[in-house]
């Protein structure tokens, strides 16, 4: 339906589960609402932390059409009933705004007609251009859904002039006609920066309860608070929230949750922010405004500053009730600090003090902010302004940006007040980047300007800033990268690509494709039964094609997902809890497979060394298990030929978590960590802190296999084989919702069937993370994607957007590149043969939910790139063969060396659960014209089903994989 333009400050929601009965039980009724047996998680809304993309006001904007442009305006008029439609000539059709400015860009919505489904529109791109002549390559791309909805387009911030949307299909492939109601750009701001292990100070603090902390307003939970004192003192405004981010980012805002509307008292009014890199030298107010009367979320940005620290001043209450101030959460706008390593660079000045060690040009790039540049003063006279400190970085790349520290506060003299940047490729020819006028402070100063591709960066001193004399100094020189370019060794996010869904679960194919689902809407799931909308993206097309699938009657929603041996894919149980569908890549087919004893909703499966699938668990759907009587969901087994069979020797209550919901099992059995083992044996490694093997013959065994060390519960967090028998373990909650998440992570090691894993606690990972997504890479190391801080369903708040990678060389965490959305609770993430990771999703939460993400984007991971950001070259498996037994060698050839392989079974992925991926190092022996490789013996190693084979050279870069069948 559409929606009329937003307000910045709007009131706005996200929706967080909440347990009701409702639900179709295995013999085909529907429970009544009353039935404890019964339950879905039901959207509610929670206060959101971070303001939402806001459409920007089209004043002045003028908008074009390669057909039937008169009606071209109709899109921007704020009128859902006026339209634009092209006559049915050929496509691709285009609609180009020009705003007549440079505006900052976060995406844009559209809107299809409601009249007529003629026109909607399908597969497009979204570019941006500066001048209207020159475009970039799609800033976006995606099919939208054929429906009369409001798409969302979501767009990494970019700052253009020029806007077109491209419709290169039409959504029902009906006619070529292309369509829209309404168009809307939305404006664009860095991301909430990840908040783990920030600390936050006040002036002024309530004591006499935990509710008035300041710490409480980092803490992602929106219903407790920072207050100011109130019980023993009521001390008067100004007061000051301090926050210590603990390292250095690119910070250019802040959001401001005020308390909940069970009061207004200590709404902030008027306000200023500053800004700190070391918690003493502040800058000039870097924002100043006033924050509304209301309990919506409230955002302020600037430009873009370096900064560790950053203070919130109130300056009085929002309704004058008193001299008190409060907030429920504040979040810093902003992105990874992007300085240039300075390793090898040089620097020299026009004029340099040569009495004094001190003085030296050098000394901007030492590190050493109490050793400085100074331009001659000793002489007579002194050296004369204008002055130039040029940085030789010894290769071109592209730059963004500098900061510039003054020099330390035992003199001011020399305080660069005027100035200009220039950068230049050969230190002959100059182009100016910026110029203006840095204030008379010790704080840090940082300028931001169009990316540019350089070898030398020069700071021009015009004024000295007080006119004390004719000298310039400095204390420091950094060079920033451009924001949200490829920084070296950290990777890249791709464009986002459009879903007609949001992509709750998905399944890599051997193909190449990627099989994507959400439920019986395609934003939603409560409801409804019977259907699953899918969508399926090809990677060598960037095509999506989308389809509702009835065949099997089944609501696909939270299942448990197997991939059988011969690459099948084997979905079980969720919102229709008892049924099973089968899903056939190689004729595209889906087919109804036999129903589960035991009726399943959120439950985990795995294949089996024998080709078998084992489940286990369940309790979100079909019934809580452990209440009033009710039975446990113990595991059963399915096969091709037997279909389901009970195990009851396979004890659920050994593996349940001590989760806080009070319905029986309902989330205490969810999301098992299941890994398939020698002899058809399973380990369940999580998420409970106990851990147990679980055995298939018969009717089933269970044997513990010892506790995760120190570690609590972890729902919601991942476990990947990383290596043959080695398990990392990271993230995660003790409870489901409403739950602080973890950083830590450890390594568990399989010692046989049946008996105690080894535990091995590792170095935690920057951020803690509930909801997010872990996937091995070729070369062993382990790649994390998103999640959030404080676990909440459908809920951005504390989102984590930086990618983190694990090496088990040295058993830690670095930090890798950003993404552009938010990816928590409902989103998923896979390993592709072209060994980069999909990743997408996000929310479900029905029409007009804000945490909705019908996007995916895919992630290069550093090996694929050089350090200038271009590809790699990598190695080719020029000869493999297509299958393989288990303990049977194979011959390898390549177009050049190689020096390790290894192989990952193709992943399938829902609610952070994917027990189908696995890695597996290969040792090669050298043979004529190649290399051959063991497939290891056992069956429960490498289980039967497809695989990606990589060959990895000296440096690490691995190959395009060759599919392999393997059993």
């Amino acid at each position: 339906m559409w929606r009329p333009r937003l307000a910045a400050t709007a009131v706005m929601c996200v929706l967080v589960g909440t347990a009701i009965a409702l639900h179709q039980q295995s013999d085909g009724t529907t429970a009544a609402a009353a039935d404890p047996h019964a339950g879905h998680i039901m959207p509610k809304a929670i206060p959101v932390a971070v303001t939402q993309a806001a459409p920007l006001p089209t004043t002045g904007w003028t908008i074009t059409a390669d057909n039937n442009s008169a009606q071209a305006a109709n899109v921007l008029d704020g009128d859902a009933t006026t339209l634009w439609r092209t006559t049915a000539t050929a496509l691709p059709h285009m609609l180009t705004i020009d705003t007549h400015n440079r505006i900052a860009l976060s995406g844009l919505t559209y809107l299809p007609p409601s009249d007529s489904a003629n026109g909607r529109i399908g597969r497009y791109e979204v570019l941006v251009s500066d001048d209207g002549t020159t475009w970039s390559k799609p800033v976006a791309t995606g099919t939208f859904a054929d429906d009369a909805t409001l798409k969302n387009v979501a767009i990494g911030t970019v700052v253009t002039r020029f806007v077109r949307l491209r419709a290169l299909s039409e959504a029902g492939g009906r006619n070529t006609k292309s369509a829209a109601a309404e168009i809307n750009l939305l404006g664009g701001t860095d991301p909430a920066l990840p908040r783990t292990g920030w600390t936050a100070e006040a002036d002024s603090e309530e004591t006499a309860g935990e509710d008035g902390r300041a710490q409480n307003v980092l803490d992602g939970n929106t219903a407790s608070i920072w207050h100011t004192s109130y019980s023993d003192a009521e001390p008067d405004l100004p007061h000051t929230l301090t926050v210590d981010m603990k390292k250095t980012y690119l910070v250019s805002g802040l959001s401001y949750l005020p308390r909940p509307a069970d009061s207004l008292n200590g709404h902030i009014g008027k306000y200023q922010v500053f800004t700190s890199s070391d918690g003493e030298a502040w800058s000039e107010p870097v924002a100043s405004g006033t924050f509304s009367d209301s309990s919506a979320v409230q955002s302020t940005t600037f430009a873009p500053q370096i900064a560790r620290f950053v203070r919130l001043v109130a300056l009085s209450e929002a309704g004058n009730r008193g001299p008190w101030s409060s907030a429920a959460e504040i979040n810093v706008l902003g992105r990874t600090d992007p300085s240039l390593s300075r390793t090898g660079w040089t620097a020299k000045a026009d004029s340099e003090e040569t009495a004094e060690e001190d003085d030296k040009a050098a000394y901007v790039l030492d590190g050493d902010p109490s050793t400085l540049w100074h331009s001659a003063w000793s002489s007579n006279p002194p050296a004369a302004l204008p002055h130039t400190l040029t940085i030789d970085m010894k290769k071109s790349q592209s730059v963004g940006g500098l900061t510039y520290l003054p020099r330390p506060a035992d003199s001011w003299n020399g305080h660069i007040g005027k100035y200009q940047v220039s950068t230049s490729t050969d230190g002959t020819n100059w182009t100016v980047r910026a110029s203006s006028a840095f204030p008379d402070t010790v704080a840090l100063q940082t300028v931001v300007f169009p990316a540019a591709n350089a070898r030398y960066v020069r700071l021009t001193a015009l004024t000295e800033a007080d006119d004390r004399g004719p000298w310039s100094t400095a204390a420091e020189i950094n060079v920033l990268a451009p924001t949200g370019s490829v920084v070296a060794g950290r990777g890249s996010f791709s464009a986002p690509i459009g879903f007609p869904l949001v992509p709750v679960a998905a399944a890599q194919l051997p193909n190449g494709k990627i099989l994507t689902w959400s439920a019986f809407q395609p934003d939603d799931y409560v409801g409804g039964y019977g259907q699953t909308v899918t969508a399926t993206y090809d990677p060598a097309t960037g095509v999506v094609t989308q389809r509702t699938i009835t065949t099997t009657d089944h609501d696909m929603f939270c299942p448990g997902i197997s991939t059988l041996p011969d690459g099948r894919i084997l979905v079980t149980g969720g919102n229709d809890s008892e049924k099973t569908s089968i899903y056939d890549p190689k004729t595209d087919a889906w087919t109804r497979g036999p129903n589960m004893n035991t009726p399943r909703g959120y439950q985990a499966s795995t294949t089996l060394s024998d080709g078998r699938v084992f489940t286990i668990g369940g309790s979100w759907s079909g019934g809580y298990g452990g209440v009033n009587g009710t039975p446990r969901k113990n595991g059963e087994v399915w096969s091709a030929t037997k279909g389901w069979i009970s195990l009851p020797g396979t004890d659920v209550t050994k593996m349940l978590t001590a989760d806080a919901d009070p319905n029986g099992d309902y989330r205490k059995d969810n999301h098992a960590w299941l890994f398939a083992w020698t002899g058809g044996s399973v380990l369940q490694a999580g998420p409970s802190k106990k851990m147990n093997w679980y055995g298939t013959t018969g009717t089933g065994t269970t044997t513990s296999a010892g506790t995760r060390g120190d570690a609590p519960d972890q729902m919601n967090g991942d476990a990947v084989m990383y290596d043959t028998g080695k398990i990392l373990a990271l993230g995660g909650s003790p409870s489901y919702e409403q739950s602080q998440a973890t950083a830590n992570a450890y390594v568990i090691t399989i010692n046989g069937v049946n008996k105690a894993v080894t535990t091995k606690k590792v170095a935690p990972m920057a951020n803690t993370r509930s909801f997010a997504n872990a996937v091995p890479l070729p070369d062993g190391t382990v790649a994390v994607f998103g999640g959030q801080n404080y676990a909440v369903p459908f809920s951005d708040n504390t989102s984590v957007f930086t990618t983190e990678l694990w090496d088990p060389k040295t058993e830690k965490f670095t930090a890798l590149a950003s993404a552009t959305v938010p990816r928590n609770y409902h989103s998923v993430a896979l390993l592709m043969p072209d060994g980069r990771v999909f990743t997408g999703g996000g929310g479900l939460c029905g029409t007009g939910c804000d945490t909705n993400h019908f996007d995916g984007q895919v992630f290069t991971p550093p090996y694929l790139l050089n350090p200038d950001g271009s590809d790699a070259v990598r190695p080719v498996i020029t000869t493999a063969p297509t299958t393989a037994a288990n303990g049977g060698k194979i011959t390898i050839k390549t177009d050049s060396a190689v020096s390790s392989f290894a192989i990952i079974r193709m992943g399938t992925a829902t609610h952070t659960v994917d027990t189908d991926q696995r890695r597996l190092s290969l040792t090669p022996t050298a043979v004529s014209g190649g290399y051959q490789l063991t497939i290891p013996s056992d069956a429960g190693v490498a289980l039967p089903g497809y695989w990606m084979l990589f060959a990895m050279n000296a440096k690490g870069v691995p190959s395009v994989a060759k599919v392999i069948k393997i059993g």
